[in-house]
């Protein structure tokens, strides 16, 4: 086995990295968990050393962002001799991860199967748009249009406009961050057979984990949420999210039902306090409200009244002194923080969390390491290499793969015998646990009739009917997990918590601070029952800080990073993006942390305890936002769909109610075959449109053009149109498209499984693994399910022993 500081997760392991500005953020990942890391780039450099944001003497600051902590190799992949070089480094390493596009390097000669022939231990991740097969595979597309393939722009923005994106480049992030969990995976299961295999990530596949289970509600009989900025439209209900305050805006998850309701509840009471709504609308029944709707005892504009006095109160005062009530009455309420204000973060302060970058005599600051652990910290990740720095070291040395394994295929799940316990619950954290039971984990959901799991009352739910069994959202998070219900307030449920422990080797939790150590089950405590247990503890700030006990959803930490200032219009309040959405992006990042953590444990039979803020992952995401800000004082904001580098360049409205197609034309050749295709020939051969500086100028004639043409055609029919000729197209889709749309078919991106009452729909893996079995296996648990499996086939308890526990109602 190769060397390296145990100290780091993956220190054993080189990853050759042949990504560009699509993949990139996978090699950081692996990098800062202590992988090494060989950034291979062609003569001139990786593409993203001319991407912007840049700094005032022109370093890119995109390739700051995502390309420190890596060495840099120079290899022409276009020459012979170069994809010898490449090869011969393919002997060496464990893995290689490339984003090039489909058929991109098969049509080099450098094929998986070359690849794997060369080192037949080798992992190989691959991230494509839409997959390498497929009726869409060989499309054109860039952000915008993934996006809007993918049911995300559908929910996100004004219904009296078109669906926007975030500003700042998200899609392909999504299926980076996959990818780096999936190598990992692959490097586990490497461990026991000796053998690589390719895991195969398409962004399209992936960026639904964003629409909250949303693209599942035409399935279920459930209304597809409309866009409101701000919030979403369910029906007849308009959800507001975004508030103002007298500095700017807050971010509140006003919603009602059984999990959110008696906090809501406590909002409406310090609003009556305040003086800002009436004792009737202040004391509606906030956890039966929707039923009180549709009965007709309390009306829509009830509703209408009770978002409007809280608007009222909350634009009265600032946002730190908002932050303050929220902490103090423990409400569902953050300030909407630009980036700017994310630098300033008391609490990111606090924990030492941001990355300083030298660049010649600036100082450069960068999101840190997304997790905190005690035993093996994550790897500092602030060099940024020259251009071929290390090509003399990498390609006059040899290095030998750090396999040990059999040799022998297996086609077993990678964590086949792995056994969590899962005390995860909302979104983020049971999509992780979820993610590891597709992998072959044994994930043991704990749980309280008199506290469930609030995702089980999250929306779509099934012919809209409420229930504990009726979220699709809980269905998709939960998949594939096994359920035992626990009264934790019984003294003698702390001493099975102990044997589930001591039968562990994973537990996961997302309460806030301290309330594991409230029940005895602190870090400290469980490591002495099981020292090779890896305990992961997640919450929206992290484990400590001044904002640590501030709990709440992935909206109020999209707020608190930065999200919701970048996804909007200039000339109105943020929309933020569609819904928790930190629970969408930090979920990769605490499954690659614990597959790092799993993939030591294996090695070298030690614990972790590992520390996941949601806003410090979720910032990885907006990183050249961040940079920027702090190399130029540029504070990035919602642009709508507009983009700095290609024009025309965003929703143009189709045949059809609310039906919109996303464009754009990355260069001037796409240009040129746009207009062609619109019959427009007249602007192809105007001079003053032949540059995308040109078009920014005559934005509004251009977009007009390109209106009157799509305002009389299909979505289907326009985007057909024009990826024929080579640009960048597709239908903003939401839940009924992409339920039916062939290339989500082609990859079986979602699963049926038979239920009691119903079948029920969940979305597929992240990843496709070449050889091992992957996904999920059944549906998600009813809540106590397997109680008495779990206690006598896991735990070894007797029947009599179930029985007393049962009597002593320790278990429900």
């Amino acid at each position: 086995m190769a060397g390296g500081d145990e100290r780091s997760m993956l220190s054993a392991y080189r990853v050759l990295d042949v990504t560009d500005q699509r993949g990139h953020l996978t090699g950081l990942m692996l990098s800062m968990l202590g992988a090494e890391v060989i950034k291979v780039e062609p003569p001139g450099g990786v593409a993203t050393r001319n991407v912007g944001p840049f700094n005032h003497s022109g370093v890119s600051l995109t390739h700051l962002a995502y390309d420190r902590g890596k060495k840099s190799v120079v290899i022409d992949l276009e020459s012979a001799g170069g994809r010898d070089l490449l090869l011969d480094l393919v002997e060496g390493s464990d893995c290689l991860i490339e984003s090039q596009g489909a058929g991109v390097l098969e049509g080099l000669g450098l094929s998986s199967e070359v690849l794997l022939a060369r080192n037949p231990s080798l992992v190989i991740g691959t991230l494509t748009p839409f997959g390498h097969t497929g009726p869409k595979a060989h499309w054109p597309a860039t952000d915008l249009t993934l996006m809007a393939s993918a049911c995300t722009m559908a929910f996100t923005g004004d219904v009296d406009r078109s669906p926007i994106r975030v500003s700042v480049p998200q899609a392909f992030h999504f299926g980076a961050a996959v990818l780096a969990g999936g190598v990992i995976a692959a490097l586990y299961e490497r461990g026991q057979s000796g053998l690589g295999q390719v895991v195969d990530v398409a962004a399209q596949q992936v960026i639904p984990i964003a629409t909250q289970a949303g693209v599942l509600a035409d399935a279920c009989n459930f209304p597809t949420p409309i866009r409101s900025g701000g919030g979403a439209t369910v029906g007849p209900i308009n959800l507001r999210l975004v508030y103002p305050a007298k500095d700017g805006f807050v971010s509140i998850t006003h919603v009602f039902g059984d999990a959110i309701g008696p906090v809501t509840a406590r909002l409406m009471e310090w609003v009556l306090e305040e003086g800002f709504v009436s004792p009737r609308i202040a004391n509606l029944d906030w956890v039966n409200f929707a039923l009180l709707l549709e009965s007709g005892e309390v009306s829509v504009e009830d509703w209408d009244a009770a978002k409007d006095a809280v608007a009222s109160c909350t634009s009265s005062k600032t946002k730190a002194e908002l932050l303050e009530v929220a902490m103090d009455r423990q409400l569902l309420m953050a300030p909407i923080a630009d980036v700017g204000e994310v630098l300033l973060s008391e609490q990111l302060r606090s924990r030492d969390y941001f990355d300083q970058i030298k660049v010649s005599e600036e100082t450069i600051t960068a999101p840190g390491p997304f997790a905190l652990t005690k035993q093996s910290p994550l790897t500092d990740a602030t060099h940024v290499a020259e251009l071929g720095a290390d090509n003399e070291e990498l390609l006059s040395t040899t290095r030998q793969p750090s396999t040990s394994g059999l040799s022998t295929p297996l086609v077993s799940p990678p964590l086949d015998g792995v056994k969590v316990v899962d005390f995860m619950w909302s979104l983020a954290g049971p999509f992780t646990t979820r993610a590891l039971a597709d992998l072959g984990a044994t994930v043991v959901k704990i749980e309280s009739i008199h506290k469930p799991d609030a995702a089980r009352g999250f929306l779509p739910v099934w012919d809209n009917e409420p229930g504990l069994e009726r979220s699709a959202l809980f269905d998709t998070a939960n998949a594939g997990k096994l359920s035992l219900a626990l009264n934790m307030n019984s003294p003698q449920a702390l001493e099975v918590m102990h044997d589930l422990i001591e039968w562990a080797d994973v537990l996961c939790e997302s309460f806030s601070p301290g309330k594991l150590s409230s029940w005895g089950l602190s870090w400290d405590s469980v490591n002495k029952i099981n020292p090779r247990l890896i305990m992961l503890s997640t919450c929206l700030t992290g484990q400590f800080g001044p904002t640590s006990t501030f709990a709440g959803y992935g909206n109020l930490g999209a707020a608190l990073s930065g999200f919701y200032g970048l996804a909007g219009w200039p000339d109105r309040p943020p929309s933020g993006p569609f819904g928790a959405y930190t629970d969408y992006t930090s979920t990769h990042f605490m499954l690659a942390t614990v597959l790092a953590s799993l993939d030591r444990q294996r090695r070298t039979g030690l614990g972790e305890y590992i520390d996941v803020a949601q806003t410090e992952a979720a910032l990885h995401f907006i990183s050249p936002a961040l940079l920027e800000a702090s190399a130029t004082n540029r504070i990035a904001s919602g642009m709508g769909n507009d983009d700095p580098d290609m024009v025309p360049h965003g929703a143009f409205p189709c045949l059809g109610e609310d039906q919109w197609v996303a464009v754009a034309v990355e260069n001037d050749v796409q240009w040129q075959a746009l207009c062609h295709t619109i019959g427009r020939v007249d602007l192809a051969e105007d001079e003053n449109l032949t540059s995308a500086a040109g078009r920014r100028l005559s934005q509004t004639e251009v977009d007009e053009a390109i209106n009157t043409w799509t305002s009389t055609r299909s979505a289907a029919e326009i985007t057909d149109s024009l990826v024929r000729v080579g640009v960048a197209a597709h239908q903003i889709q939401s839940s009924a498209e992409c339920l039916s749309d062939p290339q989500l078919e082609h990859r079986h991106a979602f699963v049926w499984f038979e239920h009691p009452d119903r079948r029920c729909v969940v979305e597929n893996a992240r990843f496709k693994l070449s050889r091992s079995e992957h996904g999920p296996r059944v549906r998600a648990p009813f809540l106590g399910e397997h109680t008495f499996e779990i206690l006598s086939d896991l735990v070894g308890y007797s029947s009599e022993r179930i029985a007393d526990l049962a009597a002593a109602e320790v278990l429900e």
